[in-house]
C-alpha cells in the first residue's frame, strides 16, 4: 500500500513542522537540527530537498539515517513507533515523533538519543 504522504514534498509539511515549534516556545532552528540530525543532511542539502520539493519517499532514499534513530519509540498519531513494518512509514513517523519532542520541550541531547 501506498500511502499519499510517500509522494507529498517535505517542503508541504516542513512549515507545519515549524509552526508547531514555535507555537510551544521553540524555533525552526531546532526543528532544522532534528531533521538533520535524523537525515544525516546538513543545512544546505536539507535547503535544496525544501526548494526542490523533494517527496518524503526521494528525501528518505537520499537520506543517511542516523543509527541511533532505532532508539526513538513512543506514539505518534496514536500509533506506535515500534510496531510501524513500513521501513518509509517509520522514517516519516520518527521525524514527526522528533519535531513533538522539540515542541514539548524535551531537551536535545534526549531528542538525539545522546
Amino acid at each position: 500500500m501506498t500511502h499519499r504522504i510517500f509522494s507529498m514534498p517535505v517542503a508541504e509539511v516542513y512549515p507545519h513542522y515549524v509552526a508547531k515549534a514555535e507555537r510551544k516556545g521553540h524555533t525552526e532552528a531546532e526543528v532544522r537540527e532534528v531533521i538533520t540530525w535524523l537525515s544525516g543532511f546538513d543545512d544546505t542539502t536539507l535547503d535544496a530537498h525544501l526548494r526542490e520539493r523533494t517527496s518524503f519517499e526521494d528525501f528518505f532514499a537520499a537520506a543517511v539515517l542516523n543509527p541511533q534513530a532505532s532508539a526513538i519509540t513512543g506514539s505518534i498519531c496514536g500509533v506506535r513507533i515500534q510496531e510501524i513494518e513500513d521501513p518509509l512509514m517509520w522514517r516519516i513517523r520518527c521525524l514527526d515523533k522528533l519535531v513533538d519532542e522539540v515542541a514539548a520541550g524535551r531537551p536535545m541531547e534526549k531528542i538525539k538519543r545522546s
